[in-house]
């Protein structure tokens, strides 16, 4: 038996399913991986989310000890909020067994990525914990909840191939509706202009009428602002630009990502949409 597969003799179900989403996310802090894997009430049965943060914490450090899972020297929110903003990725071992388990070659690095990558990485990834955490308690499922670089959409038009580069594009659905979203997470970190040269893109995809062709209609695509006046900063911005069809664009702030992210009744459309 080779090291690779003596290693599974250590993991439990649980402990693969957890490789596997920090295959699928690649970033993820404890409080993530606790929301995702041991919920604490309403979400699941651990009595407190302090309790269910502890459990987890344990396993990763039992996982690092085996060297499938790494923490980053980094972390959100410095050092003061404690272990539950660890940021953590796959070891080289986690990767090389969960690949040799799927039949492919071994192929990522792993390097420390940069301060700013991270950060934009776990807000991201906070919202797909939200809408998946937030499923069975809503009653609703999610059939797509698909990160970078699977949710990315390459075209060709008249002037060339080009890739659009949603953060994230979920699908959720309840018995009488689906709600399709392209989702944008910004910090305000980037200027104004950036964010509506995105814009553009996202419109020239919708008019080669490719996405609708699949699916049948074409993704709400939803701004998450971190505050209001960033809200008001970017729909004022797509509002004068007049080479943007702004019905296009939900632009809101992060707390209200379920509002547009689950499904909903689809709202009165009205030129350029906005909610704080």
């Amino acid at each position: 038996m080779s090291a690779i597969w003596r290693i599974e003799e250590h993991l439990t179900a649980r402990d693969i399913r957890l490789l596997e989403d920090l295959e699928r996310y690649r970033l993820l802090t404890t409080r993530q991986i606790q929301r995702l894997r041991l919920p604490a009430v309403p979400f699941g049965s651990h009595v407190s989310t302090s309790a269910a943060t502890r459990g987890t914490t344990r396993i990763l450090n039992r996982l690092e000890d085996l060297g499938v899972v790494t923490r980053l020297e980094r972390r959100i929110g410095g050092t003061k909020h404690g272990s539950a903003n660890t940021v953590w990725q796959l070891g080289a071992t986690g990767e090389r067994y969960l690949r040799t388990r799927q039949g492919l070659p071994r192929r990522r690095r792993f390097d420390e990525p940069s301060l700013t990558f991270i950060a934009h990485t776990i807000a991201t990834r906070d919202i797909a914990v939200t809408v998946i955490e937030n499923a069975a308690h809503r009653s609703y499922d999610v059939l797509t909840a698909d990160v970078e670089p699977h949710c990315w959409r390459t075209f060709t038009t008249g002037t060339g191939t080009t890739t659009l580069r949603p953060d994230l594009f979920v699908v959720t659905a309840d018995p009488t509706t689906e709600t399709h979203s392209f989702v944008e997470v910004d910090l305000d970190t980037e200027h104004l202009p950036a964010l509506i040269r995105k814009c553009r893109l996202y419109q020239r995809y919708f008019r080669t009428g490719i996405e609708q062709q699949a699916r049948g209609l074409f993704p709400a695509i939803v701004w998450l602002v971190p505050t209001s006046k960033r809200a008001r900063q970017l729909h004022d911005a797509i509002a004068n630009a007049r080479d943007l069809d702004a019905d296009l664009f939900w632009i809101t702030t992060t707390d209200q990502a379920l509002a547009h992210l689950a499904p909903y009744t689809p709202p009165e459309h009205t030129s350029g949409n906005a909610t704080t």
